[in-house]
């Protein structure tokens, strides 16, 4: 990997068009609302060049999430990668630069994907991998629509012109996590359009320095804080979520992916292993963050002298238990893995249990943080506005004197106190709670999906077994399982292997 954070940070400093509070921002990397971040984000790419990470976030030159994996040692190391960045940010950076290049990984897999009757982007995706591995460039991507009721397809991001070197595109993008700190920015649409929505049906990657691109961000939370002590987490982790307007803006066509097609431009999400890599790299993430929120909870409730009580220790045994849970997920999507086009794209990681975690992230989040809030008490709201209280000449002495816990100097309790309050009920916390409840998106989308994610036949095979397994004649002999009936069947056989979820080896009958 070539890259520093000096390096990364010096890129950021091009000119691109970021709005904030009816401003635009001369440089995102000295910007009060956002230079924190960015530094923080420049952290993760020094971290490569530390002896001891090297080995863990580097294979063959470039950062490992760009590597095609081959084997299930491939997604193990890919995962401990994955964890190497998420721990430096306590999995509150979501979409940092791993992110979308396991995409681009999943794209590059399977490029046929991407030859249409309409236009041929095989060749476009392979370099738009290529690019970002060598030159270990940050892609964010901006793949929601605006919602306006009637008309929105007009705000819609669409080609309005083509041209001999390219198409010039229109519209609007929102939720682009992370885009003002990217390098590029990936612009497609995730979600269903009609057959006949062909005008909607395009993908393309763009510099963020792109002229008529705009982004415009949303409240910084990093820009209200007050310093790293009263905002631990929000001062130096706000991603930042912005909306894309494109304002006539030119495209050549070897930076677009897909066009006017709408079966290609579902199947780079759905038919490649890209979003099953987002998956992988977002589950590894919520594993660590539900790893910091319970020690959290731990430091908390030692720290109120609660820790022993039983109903505490059963609540902290209850969110050990979930962080269990998000583990398990990550193991078990591994372990689970599926070839991808046969071998010669590779593997990915199980799409049932990939499928699966997405639903137990967003039901669980929420739960964690209200038992960590029940652990916490009112002790997080009665707080001195600022750290500067501690230390000054009048008031300090009195805050120590009534702040203080046993075993706890003031200074340290205030410390704990405002870095729960940052991570459980800041507007900083309140978006991370929203955020983690639809980060892979509506919960009646990845719940409908599941049913076709596999697992449903199954589940109703061996129910059906049970059923078909007894009738009135038996006499109601109360036998299981391997009991015999009249007709010498085993009264809990059905059809052969029926059974069995799984065969001795763990793969479907």
């Amino acid at each position: 990997m070539i890259r520093s954070g000096r390096h990364y940070l010096d890129a950021l400093d091009d000119g691109r068009e970021i709005w904030l509070d009816g401003e635009r921002v001369k440089d995102v990397t000295t910007h009060p609302a956002f230079r924190a971040t960015a530094a923080s984000l420049a952290g993760l790419y020094d971290l490569a060049h530390d002896p001891a990470h090297r080995p863990v976030l580097g294979a063959d030159g470039v950062h490992r999430a760009f590597v095609v994996p081959r084997t299930h040692a491939d997604l193990v190391a890919r995962r401990q990668a994955y964890k190497v960045w998420a721990e430096a940010s306590y999995g509150f950076l979501g979409r940092t630069p791993d992110y979308m290049a396991s995409g681009a990984a999943g794209f590059a897999a399977l490029p046929r994907l991407f030859t249409t009757d309409t236009f041929d982007g095989a060749d476009n995706v392979l370099a738009f991998h290529r690019r970002l591995a060598e030159n270990d460039l940050y892609c964010a991507f901006t793949i929601t629509n605006p919602r306006s009721g009637t008309g929105a397809d007009d705000l819609l991001v669409k080609a309005v012109e083509e041209r001999d070197g390219g198409i010039v595109v229109r519209g609007a993008k929102t939720i682009g996590s992370g885009a003002v700190f990217a390098d590029e920015v990936l612009v497609g649409t995730i979600e269903p359009l009609a057959p006949h929505d062909v005008d909607h049906a395009l993908c393309f990657s763009l510099p963020i320095d792109t002229p008529g691109l705009r982004l415009v961000s949303r409240t910084s939370y990093e820009g209200r804080a007050r310093g790293v002590f009263d905002n631990p987490l929000s001062s130096r982790f706000d991603e930042n979520d912005a909306m894309l307007i494109c304002d006539d803006v030119f495209v050549p066509w070897e930076r677009v992916l897909t066009y006017r097609n709408v079966e290609s431009t579902a199947a780079m999400w759905w038919g490649t292993p890209a979003y099953l890599n987002f998956v992988h790299q977002a589950a590894t993430r919520f594993w660590t963050k539900l790893e910091f929120l319970t020690g959290l909870a731990i430091l908390l409730t030692r720290s109120n002298g609660t820790y022993e009580l039983p109903a505490v220790t059963q609540s902290v045994g209850r969110l050990l238990g979930m962080v269990a849970q998000a583990k398990a997920f990550v193991l078990a999507a591994e372990a689970s893995y599926e070839q991808v086009d046969g071998g010669c794209g590779g593997v990915a990681p199980g799409t049932e249990i990939s499928w699966a975690q997405r639903i137990m992230a967003g039901e669980i989040y929420p739960r964690a943080v209200q038992e960590i809030k029940g652990l916490a008490g009112g002790a997080v709201i009665q707080l001195p506005a600022s750290g500067e209280d501690l230390l000054h000449p009048e008031l300090g002495p009195l805050v120590a004197r009534y702040l203080k816990a046993p075993g706890s100097t003031a200074k340290d309790r205030v410390k704990l106190l405002k870095l729960a309050w940052d991570a459980l009920g800041s507007e900083f916390a309140s978006r991370h709670e929203q955020y983690e409840r639809f980060y892979h998106g509506a919960p009646h989308v990845y719940l409908s999906m599941q049913t076709t994610a596999g697992g449903a036949d199954a589940c109703e095979r061996l129910a059906r077994a049970c059923f078909d397994g007894y009738d009135l004649t038996d006499g109601g002999t109360g036998t299981t399982g391997g009991g015999a009936d009249g007709g010498g069947k085993a009264a809990g056989a059905g059809p052969a292997g029926a059974g069995h979820a799984f065969a001795a080896d763990g793969a479907r009958p």
